[in-house]
């Protein structure tokens, strides 16, 4: 046998010193710098102001009367305290969003150029808080909800109306609640559990449809594991203490308030348990129609009659239950995210779909700024279905469904810029209302009170006449009348509207006022004097009455007493 040769064996190469520890090398490395990303948030910006541009000098719209113009809370020192520690003071218990509008009063008064711009950048803000909690879902599309959120026409009665500042304000701590909940079932922190629920109250304290909140994480409890546990309804506890706490708070104080200062609503006519349930199938499809095809939107849409409700009226329900039947069955598949975006839609409809009176209800059983959060479930769908579309689609074919959803997106954009040009003017928004709607006896005197303040008194009473054609018993119309044949100096004829709206409405005030006014322009001076008394019942902090008050007296010692 030869002899077997030795293998050299090398010896092993020293491990490289690892380099010395500078303030340069713990330094992280700038990222590049993510262009795309940056023009993305540039579209949903511009896309959202160029939207609203024509609003941010428009007029004050219907119910921006009560909350903004004449609302004497925002003129008080005491306004502040009040808000937050006198429940009743205002219509309803939103203390944050009331303390904001106290501020704007403070800095703009009767200007509507900065309420317009602070709910155009509030929904701008939104828009990209939609982005980053889609982001948080996974969505590689995310940024495209985003864009959606801000161009939607269903959005614009919420941007474009000032009194509306509770569902601009109310957005961002409830999405960033939802953000920092997912970022609590990801990774257990207290902190994001605490700051979910501080943010929770914070939205409440905007605007009380925020409630559904504790319902909403128990949904996504289920879409992320297929079940609700133990676990989960107990870390929801605290936060349905604070939505059935302060949503008792704020129903009780806004029917408080209604009782005492407001006109008389007159019940609305919905009869029993059937025609309720019929009316809030119409009323949810009502609603999803105008998400999913956006055309001939209104500010007012007409009522259709439910009591006695009709069999076709009772459809929406069994397609409903046909379309969750089908979901559930793909539960472990797609159909899991399809209930957990439509449970999101219809959770936050709930407390606006007719199974509650409530008072918009005496003129119309739907309006779109009830839409502002439950969109978002079937913005998060539409992405996630695109997201599948486009993982599916050849790279041929890529090109058509950019350009697809380029048309839609542009065609969204002109959509919405010429709605909310027609909320841009008061006049211009009750003509298309009534365009749409000639029974919308509430158009007819947002119209009236527009023709008056241009001075067109005689055009102002017609509309007025005609609102009460349409509904006799309608204290606001009849009271506007009045005001307008005061304006006309045809004093009796005013007096007699008062005199009226004060037999329905006892506790009236501005009717108690303006009655005083007008006596005294006809030197009744002791009857003027009782009303102003009457008014100082309902508001005795009225700086305004008291001064009017003291100059009537002093002319009643004026004029000489009769022997």
């Amino acid at each position: 046998m030869g002899k077997r040769s030795k293998k050299k064996t090398r010896a092993p190469k020293p491990a490289p010193k690892p380099p010395a520890v500078t303030g340069e090398t713990l330094r992280p490395k700038p990222k590049a710098f993510d262009w795309r990303r940056i023009l993305q948030v540039l579209l949903i910006v511009a896309a959202g102001l160029w939207i609203y541009r024509p609003v941010l000098h428009g007029d004050w719209l219907m119910d921006d009367v009560n909350y903004i113009t004449q609302n004497l809370l925002l003129r008080d020192t005491a306004g502040l305290w009040k808000i937050w520690f006198e429940p009743g003071s205002f219509i309803e218990y939103y203390p944050l969003k009331a303390s904001v509008e106290w501020i704007e009063w403070n800095l703009f008064g009767n200007d509507t150029f900065g309420y317009h711009l602070t709910n155009v950048v509030l929904h701008v803000v939104n828009a990209l808080l939609v982005w980053r909690l889609l982001a948080k879902f996974g969505l590689r599309l995310a940024w495209l909800g985003g864009l959606i959120f801000a161009i939607h026409p269903a959005m614009v009665e919420s941007v474009a109306w000032i009194s509306e500042l509770k569902n601009t304000l109310s957005l961002p701590p409830f999405l960033l609640a939802m953000g920092a909940w997912i970022d609590y079932e990801e990774r257990k922190r207290r902190r994001d559990y605490w700051l979910a629920l501080g943010l929770f109250l914070v939205a409440m304290l905007c605007k009380i449809s925020m409630a559904p909140f504790p319902v909403v994480i128990l949904l996504y409890a289920w879409w992320k594991r297929g079940r609700v546990g133990w676990s989960d309804l107990k870390a929801s506890a605290p936060f349905f203490v604070i939505s059935l706490t302060l949503g008792v708070v704020s129903i009780a104080v806004g029917s408080w308030f209604q009782q005492h200062y407001m006109p008389v609503l007159d019940a609305v006519p919905m009869g029993g348990f059937f025609s309720r349930l019929a009316c809030a199938g119409l009323a949810l499809s009502q609603y999803l129609f105008n998400c999913l095809l956006p055309v001939n939107l209104m500010p007012i849409y007409p009522r259709w009659e439910v009591d006695p409700p009709s069999l076709p009226q009772f459809l929406p329900w069994p397609i409903l239950g046909g379309i969750v039947y089908g979901l559930w069955r793909k539960r472990r598949g797609w159909g899991r995210h399809g209930l957990l975006g439509l449970g999101f839609f219809v959770l936050n409809l709930m407390p606006f779909l007719g199974f509650k009176t409530v008072s918009y209800m005496s003129f119309t059983w739907v309006m779109d700024h009830f839409l502002y959060i439950p969109i978002l479930g079937l913005i998060g769908l539409a992405v996630a279905g695109l997201e599948r579309i486009d993982g599916r689609l050849s790279p041929v074919l890529r090109p058509f469904e950019i350009a697809i959803i380029g048309v839609a997106m542009t065609l969204l954009v002109f959509e919405s810029r010429g709605y909310a040009k027609i909320f841009s003017r008061e006049e211009t928004l009750s003509t298309y209302a009534l365009r749409h709607n000639p029974g919308a006896w509430t158009a007819h005197d947002t119209l009236g009170n527009a023709l008056q303040r241009s001075g067109r008194l005689n055009e102002a009473m017609y509309q007025f006449r005609e609102a009460l054609r349409i509904k006799p018993d309608y204290v606001e119309s009849r009271y506007n009348l009045g005001n307008t044949l005061l304006s006309a100096g045809r004093y009796p004829e005013a007096i007699e509207q008062y005199e009226q709206v004060l037999k329905v409405q006892p506790n009236y005030p501005k009717a108690h006022n303006n009655l005083a006014v007008t006596l005294a322009q006809m030197g009744r001076f002791p009857e003027a004097i009782e009303q102003f008394h009457a008014e100082l019942q309902l508001y005795p902090d009225d700086a305004d009455t008291r001064d009017n008050l003291a100059k009537v007296e002093n002319l009643q010692k004026m004029v000489p007493v009769k022997h």
